[in-house]
């Protein structure tokens, strides 16, 4: 990709992306109504625009957030959109007819929001960017995979997030999906679809580009209503430790044992031969996706990964119709080494040794699920959302790690201390 206006990626916003992503008026159950800008949302690829979009974010204290990557298509996931909302108070001349609210009374108050597409897979310098989002607080929704895509993708760490799903789930509600919550309080359908779509695609087709849109078009009104009610039920400092905490756990690298890669969904009943033939397997896997970037199922899926381990090791070749001959040869390969292998290089299952909890162990687990589920009947809220059982046992079997695993709030109700 280029800045040229005139390549596939900027003509896309002419041929038909814009129009996708025009707001049509909404019927929101709200004094607050949501008002699109007289800039048309755009599908950013150019320094220029992106130029114009930063002078909006600063003037921002908070804005709505949402990625999407190409997980499901390649073999290095990558960020491929970056779906922003910004909002921007209109004046009373610019807010338009008056607006009836739920009260029935008249307000004019109303909100210009630019809800825009940024490219990471354009030719773009993405670190103003990044430099402008460090000082405002980010409106996510579930937000812990799009925490760990921005510190990726833009080496971003959120320093303030409000988490939607999280608000919700304080505040006691059970269908906390974005859909559910959009239906609920705004009463809007969102078309579903596109979830499992190829995001590196481009020019990006308009329906993609709609339901992209829609993960952030919602999140800034949708926040203001979380955070009145949570204000109500005085919860708002709850929403902070969990976000914080939010921000903190994705900022952890989630590290595996090299040799701990190749053990795949039913791999546990596989020792000796057939688990020597499963890793040679796993491992020839891996360089044919890389070598095609595509993620390693496109290749083969575990379970046949796994059926073909114990094929090979009982004396059968195994075979499937998609493998090229280069590919096929290439397998039949990485088995025969694997069979000729010495019992010394098999792989050896890590067994584990658990043990028995004491009766004391026991008993204040129960004791602490007594707690928990007493405060969630009072307050409203899922018990598991308070602590999980296998968190109980945690703590009830090292009270030391109480502090990493509950948020104060949640010691709070449990009655523990860190």
């Amino acid at each position: 990709m280029t800045n040229d206006e005139g390549s596939p990626n900027v003509q896309m916003t002419k041929q038909g992306l814009e129009r996708a992503l025009r707001h049509s008026d909404f019927d929101i159950r709200s004094s607050l109504v949501i008002r699109h800008s007289s800039l048309r949302p755009r599908f950013i690829a150019t320094d220029c625009r992106l130029t114009e979009l930063l002078k909006k974010v600063d003037a921002a204290d908070r804005i709505a957030l949402d990625t999407e990557a190409d997980s499901l298509h390649s073999y290095r996931e990558k960020l491929c959109l970056l779906q922003i909302s910004v909002p921007a108070v209109a004046s009373i001349d610019d807010a338009g007819p008056d607006v009836e609210t739920g009260s029935g009374t008249r307000d004019q108050r109303s909100r210009l929001q630019h809800d825009v597409i940024v490219d990471p897979l354009a030719d773009l310098d993405l670190q103003p960017l990044r430099r402008a989002l460090e000082d405002r607080e980010i409106v996510l929704h579930g937000g812990d995979y799009d925490l760990r895509m921005l510190r990726r993708g833009l080496n971003f760490t959120a320093q303030r997030i409000f988490d939607t799903m999280i608000a919700a789930r304080l505040l006691g509600v059970r269908e906390f999906s974005l859909a559910a919550l959009v239906k609920g309080y705004f009463g809007v359908e969102l078309p579903k679809g596109s979830q499992k779509a190829d995001w590196a695609k481009r020019p990006l087709p308009a329906r993609m580009a709609e339901y992209a849109i829609n993960d952030v078009r919602y999140l800034l009104s949708l926040a203001e209503k979380l955070e009145a009610e949570l204000d109500r039920h005085q919860r708002r400092d709850w929403l902070r430790q969990s976000c914080q905490r939010a921000i903190e756990q994705a900022a952890v690298a989630r590290v595996r044992k090299q040799d701990e890669f190749w053990r795949i969904r039913g791999s546990g009943s596989l020792e000796g031969r057939p688990a020597a033939v499963l890793r040679a397997l796993w491992q020839w896997r891996e360089k044919e996706a890389e070598m095609v970037d595509r993620p390693p199922f496109h290749i083969l899926q575990n379970e046949k990964l796994v059926d073909a381990a114990v094929g090979f090791a009982s004396g059968s070749v195994p075979d499937y119709k998609h493998f090229s001959s280069r590919r096929r040869r290439a397998f039949r390969e990485a088995a025969r080494i694997a069979l000729a292998a010495p019992e010394s290089d098999w792989p050896v299952l890590p067994r584990r040794f658990g043990t028995r909890p004491s009766a004391q162990t026991v008993r204040r687990t129960e004791e602490l699920r007594r707690r928990r589920d007493k405060s969630a009947e009072e307050l409203g809220l899922e018990p598991s959302f308070i602590a999980p059982r296998h968190t109980l046992e945690a703590i009830a079997t090292d009270q030391a790690r109480t502090a990493s695993l509950l948020v104060p709030w949640q010691r709070e109700l449990l009655g523990v201390t860190a």
